[in-house]
């Protein structure tokens, strides 16, 4: 065998996670593994994958796989085509699972039982993990477990996923048997299986389902009926859609509101410090880098963290509660208009915090055309790095005014801003589905819709501090960086002997910002916007501490580098602050959503359409909205 053919296979058993989405097991792949995991892909694809570690009481450590969630073994889309891979074996660099713990929302068997036939007729060594086991307590479904064990012919444990104690007895049933010879001997391909097409075997898992279900006297189960009465109204053709968006507008009102007391604290506190720098530090240049670099850079940012934090609060609440599936079946009807089905809402949903997880999130798109559409429209989505760069123009230029009914003059225009690039991404799907060279043809949403569930404070708390541990590595990290470079171009070199403008104009940075000044001159921006677009390039947030950087050289006298809306508000007209704003909505500024579109189309076809008429588009709509609002005298 040739070196090109080999692969590295990891040694030690091999046990995969394999259920429906939204049946708990990620959940438990978080007990079983705790911090000992990884993220990675597959060999030759794009698909994630999470790994992690189990150590038994005896001393085995075996290697537990996340597989990507799945309905079927008969794949559609990327996701379950590796699923289905590595059950087989056929996976590149990794070999057949040693083991497969089939996880079942207890809640719900019709459905999952399919995928533990199809499964044991693999020739899988599989145990059944029964998760949700208490929900289904409450709603009234006592399912006999050693029956079930015997309908199946295989071990059923019950778990609940999201309570420390709940895979203990799943780590004392391990600790009991063999797992390195579990699968020895086992076929990968049963005569039935060759003989007998997909469809064929479906509706015989269909039926081998609906006898267990009879047998164990669960085949008159109702859904929850708390959740078939909200859904009433939540789902109802008219409330339905007229809820979602009083939902959305106030959240948006609550991101300005809720945030005042907290900006106010950060900004003091960011306000004092910089004061304390200039008082009893000497006038060098490191202090010219402390507090015209790194104080006005980060402080410029790090005050917009509690709008950030108060948005996500929010998506959370929506996630946990059930609710977001429901937004994304009252959203089919109208995504269907532009040549997309609901299935791309949630991907869309994604990327309102960062269009990378949401591109990623395209990989549940069975249809090719759909899932290219939507990666291509996804940056337009208002990610939270778009917030910061909002919030500075929006208390700059709107005033801070109550209007009837209570509603927030700034939380209005803040959410108009996240209506717009919707807007902008529809109607380029609009576009894209009469020139895109495949036939359009509409696809039918079919998603599970689970039942509502009071969110958990502990969870709330963990995905609140994993944004904000995100956002802090990103100020500590990439825009730390950048405001330090920006700084150092923006201060070097020195103005000539007789200079009287600042100091800024005559540098590195200066020069840059005059260069590029007749580009961006016709939509209304002026040297320093166009020095801070270019660091903006890697993380779209950096524009806000580059400006600060910019403005805090080019300030004569002893103004306060943290009064970045006073100084802007000052320096340019409304015209230009709205101009800006539109390029902000279409603009792809960040490098890292470009490399994510490169890997997960496989070449730079995608991008590159990507940055051309993202940018076009960016330059048009802030040329429209430049040009009238001078003549409407702004």
């Amino acid at each position: 065998m040739s070196k090109a053919t080999l692969h590295f296979i990891p040694s030690g058993p091999l046990v995969a996670l394999l259920g429906n989405p939204n049946c708990g097991k990620t959940a438990l792949f978080n007990l079983l593994t705790g911090s000992r995991q990884k993220v990675a892909n597959y060999a030759g694809v794009t698909v994630e994958r999470r790994e992690g570690r189990l150590t038994l009481s005896h001393g085995l450590t075996l290697r537990v796989l996340d597989l990507p969630g799945v309905y079927s073994l008969y794949p559609r889309s990327l996701d379950e085509r590796i699923t289905c891979d590595v059950l087989m074996g056929q996976a590149a660099g990794e070999k057949r699972p040693d083991l497969v713990l089939c996880v079942l929302d207890a809640t719900n068997l019709r459905r999952n039982l399919r995928l533990v036939l199809a499964a044991k007729r693999l020739g899988l060594p599989c145990i059944v993990l029964l998760n949700m086991s208490d929900v289904a307590q409450k709603l009234g479904l006592n399912i006999p477990i050693k029956a079930l064990s015997e309908q199946l012919q295989l071990p059923v444990i019950a778990t609940v996923g999201i309570q420390s104690h709940g895979v203990d007895a799943l780590k004392a049933y391990l600790d009991q048997i063999d797992i390195s010879n579990a699968s020895s001997g086992a076929s990968l391909n049963s005569p039935s299986r060759a003989a007998l097409s997909g469809e064929e075997h479906n509706q015989l898992d269909n039926q081998k389902v609906k006898a267990i279900l009879q047998s164990l006297q669960l085949d008159q189960a109702i859904p929850d009926p708390f959740s078939e009465k909200i859904d009433n109204v939540l789902l109802h053709p008219i409330a339905g859609p007229l809820i979602l968006t009083a939902v959305l507008f106030l959240i948006f009102q609550a991101v300005f509101s809720w945030a005042t007391v907290p900006m106010e604290l950060i900004k003091s506190g960011f306000d004092g410090f910089g004061a304390l720098v200039v008082q009893y530090c000497p006038d060098t240049w490191w202090r010219s880098l402390l507090v015209n670099g790194i104080v006005a850079g980060m402080g410029g940012v790090l005050v917009f963290l509690p709008q950030i934090l108060i948005l996500f609060f929010f998506i959370l609440l929506l996630e946990e509660s059930g609710y977001l599936p429901r937004a994304a079946f009252l959203l089919d009807r109208l995504m269907s208009v532009v040549g997309l089905s609901g299935r791309s809402f949630i991907p869309l949903l994604s990327s309102f915090a960062c269009a990378i997880p949401g591109i990623m999130a395209t990989r549940s798109i069975s249809n090719t055309r759909d899932r290219i559409v939507t990666i291509l429209i996804a940056p337009m989505m208002t990610c939270s790095a778009r917030l910061p760069v909002y919030a500075l123009l929006i208390s700059a230029f709107i005033p801070q005014k109550t209007l009837a009914l209570g509603v927030d003059f700034q939380g209005l225009v803040l959410f108009l801003l996240y209506l717009l690039g919707i807007v902008g991404a529809m109607g380029v799907a609009w576009v894209l589905k009469h020139f895109m060279n495949h036939r359009f043809a509409p696809t039918t949403l079919m998603m599970e819709l689970p039942t509502y569930h009071t969110p958990r404070i502990k969870n709330l708390a963990i995905g609140l501090w994993q944004r904000c541990e995100i956002f802090l590595r990103r100020v500590g990290g990439v825009i730390l960086l950048l405001t330090m470079s920006l700084w150092v171009l923006s201060s070097f070199p020195v103005p000539p002997m007789g200079a009287s403008g600042p100091a800024i104009q005559y540098s590195f940075a200066g020069m840059l910002g005059q260069a590029l000044a007749p580009l961006f001159e016709p939509i209304g921006f002026n040297w320093q916007i166009s020095i801070a677009l270019v660091p903006g390039m890697a993380a779209r947030e950096v524009v806000v501490s580059s400006l600060a950087t910019v403005y805090a050289l080019s300030a004569l006298g002893t103004q306060s580098v943290q009064a970045l809306p006073a100084l802007i508000a000052k320096s340019w007209s409304v015209a230009t602050a709205l101009s800006l704003l539109a390029w902000f909505v279409f603009a792809p500024q960040c490098l890292s959503t470009i490399a994510a579109v490169k890997r997960e189309t496989g070449g730079w076809k995608i991008p590159l359409i990507m940055l051309a008429y993202l940018f076009a588009l960016a330059y048009v709509a802030s040329w429209i909205t430049y040009r009238t609002s001078v003549y409407l005298g702004f």
